[in-house]
C-alpha cells in the first residue's frame, strides 16, 4: 500500500513552523509497511487543496490529512474533502458535547464557530481526540482511505498512536508484524559507517537497513516483517549482531535515547556525581543534563568562565598556563576539569574550553576545541577536536563528544578495576 500525506496550513509555507507532522507520520507508515512517497504541503485555499487530493488520488492508496480542522474559516480540510467526494457533513452530538465539556472544564467559553468542529462525514469514522477539540475522521470513497487529524502535534501524535494507526492496521488486515529497532553511532561518520556495513545495506531484504544522519551522530534503523514478534525480533538480534562487529565500538544506544541519557544511566548506576567547567559552551552541557528528572543526585554544580579572569580566580587556572598556552590549550582544559571536582566536591569534573566561532581566538581557528576529563583514582585525561560547524553547531557536538568520551572513559576505568 502507497500513502500520501498531505499538510493544510499556510503557516507551513511561510516557514513560521516545521512539518514535523509528517516526519512523525512517515515513520509511523513504515512501521506498518506502507510506502509513503510523497509529502505535499497546501496552504489555506480550497481550490488548491482540491488538486492535491486529485493528483494524490493518481498516486496512492492513502491520503493523511494533518491540519485544517480548527473552528476558523481558514480552516476548510473536511469541507473541501466533503465537496470534492461528494459527501454530506453532519453535526455528530457525541462529539458536539464533547467539545462542549471541553470548554466547561477549563473555564472557557465556547462560541458558535466551535460548533462548526462537530460536523463529520455521514458515514465516516470518528477518530477521538483526548487532547483537544477537533475530531480526526477516517473515511473509505473510490476505492481509496481518507485520514482527516488535527494539525497541532500535541493532538495529531496521541491519536494517530491511540485510534489511528489501530484503525489501519484492521482495515489493512495485516497478518504481518513489523517491527523496527534504532542503533545510535557516534565518533563514526555517515559515509564511514556505510562503507563498513555496505555489503550488509546491499544485501538487505528481512531486515532493511536504512542508515540515516543527523546532528553529529549516525543512525541505523533495521525494520522486520515476519508472521510473529519473536521471529522478527531474532532477525533484528541477528543483523545487529553482524553490524556490531563491524562498527560496535561507536554504538551508544538504541531507539529515542541521547548521549546524556546514556550518560546520566552511566552514573546512576555507579552512583557518581559530576561537575562542569564551562567556556566556550556557556552553560549548554549543565542545561541539557538538567532536563533529566533526578539530575541532582549527580549533578554537583558547574561554573560558566567564559573570561580568563573567572578561569584565574574562581577556577583557580594558573596564570602562567594562561599567558604561555592560552585559554584553549590542553593544559587549561586538564586545570579546569580537576579544579572543579576539587571545588565542587565531586567524583568527575569535566571542562570544555576552546573557540566556538565564526572568528579565531589565540591565533586558533574556530572549532578548536579542548574537552578535559577528570574521574577520581585515574590521570586526567583532555581530548582535542577540530571541529568545523557553525557556532552553535560547533558548541552543541562539543557537549555530545564530552558525553560520548566521558562514557568511554568511564568503562574503561570500570574493565581496568575487574
Amino acid at each position: 500500500m502507497n500513502a500520501e500525506i498531505i499538510a493544510v496550513g499556510s503557516e507551513l509555507l511561510l516557514g513560521q513552523i516545521a512539518n514535523t507532522n509528517a516526519q512523525f507520520l512517515s515513520k509511523e507508515l513504515a512501521d506498518l509497511g506502507v510506502n509513503v512517497y510523497f509529502h505535499t504541503v497546501v496552504g489555506d485555499n480550497s481550490s488548491r487543496l482540491q488538486s492535491a487530493i486529485e493528483m494524490a488520488e493518481g498516486r496512492s492508496d492513502i491520503i493523511i490529512f494533518s491540519g485544517g480542522l480548527g473552528p476558523t474559516k481558514d480552516d476548510l480540510t473536511k469541507e473541501t474533502i466533503a465537496n470534492y467526494l461528494g459527501k454530506k457533513l453532519l453535526i455528530d452530538e457525541d462529539v458536539l458535547m464533547s467539545i462542549e465539556q471541553f470548554f466547561q472544564k477549563r473555564n472557557r467559553t465556547m462560541t458558535d464557530n466551535n460548533r462548526k468542529q462537530a460536523l463529520v462525514f455521514e458515514d465516516g469514522i470518528v477518530l477521538q481526540n483526548d487532547h483537544g477539540t477537533a475530531p480526526g475522521l477516517f473515511l473509505q470513497s473510490n476505492k481509496k482511505m481518507y485520514m482527516l487529524l488535527p494539525g497541532p502535534p500535541k493532538e495529531l501524535i496521541p491519536m494517530f498512536l491511540n485510534y489511528g494507526k489501530p484503525m489501519l492496521t484492521d482495515k489493512l488486515g495485516m497478518n504481518e508484524k513489523i517491527i523496527s529497532r534504532v542503533l545510535r553511532f557516534f565518533g563514526i561518520g555517515e559515509s564511514m559507517l556505510e562503507t563498513q556495513i555496505e555489503d550488509l545495506i546491499d544485501g538487505q531484504k528481512n531486515p532493511t537497513i536504512a542508515p540515516l544522519a543527523g546532528d553529529g551522530e549516525v543512525i541505523l534503523r533495521l525494520t522486520a516483517k515476519y508472521e510473529s514478534i519473536e521471529k522478527a525480533t531474532r532477525l533484528l538480534d541477528e543483523t545487529e549482531q553482524k553490524i556490531m562487529e563491524r562498527v560496535g565500538t561507536f554504538f551508544y544506544g538504541y531507539n529515542d535515547t541521547t548521549l546524556m541519557k546514556e550518560l546520566f544511566h552511566v552514573l546512576e548506576q555507579k552512583e557518581l556525581t559530576i561537575s562542569c567547567a564551562e567556556s566556550l559552551t556557556g552553560g549548554l552541557f549543565q542545561e541539557k543534563f538538567t532536563s533529566l528528572p533526578g539530575a541532582s543526585n549527580h549533578l554537583k554544580g558547574g561554573i560558566v568562565c567564559y573570561t580568563n579572569e573567572v578561569k584565574e580566580k574562581i577556577l583557580k587556572v594558573k596564570r602562567e598556563t594562561l599567558e604561555t598556552d592560552g585559554a584553549v590549550s590542553e593544559s587549561c582544559a586538564k586545570q579546569l576539569a580537576e579544579n572543579v571536582a576539587e571545588l565542587l566536591h565531586s567524583d568527575i569534573g569535566i571542562s570544555f574550553t576552546g573557540v566556538a566561532g565564526p572568528g579565531a581566538l589565540e591565533g586558533k581557528p574556530a572549532g578548536t576545541v579542548y574537552v578535559g576529563i577528570y574521574i577520581k583514582n585515574t590521570p586526567t585525561t583532555v581530548k582535542k577536536l577540530t571541529l568545523g560547524g557553525t557556532r552553535e553547531a560547533n558548541r552543541i557536538q562539543t557537549v555530545k563528544y564530552g558525553c560520548y568520551y566521558l562514557m568511554k572513559l568511564l568503562k574503561e576505568v570500570a574493565e581496568g578495576v575487574s
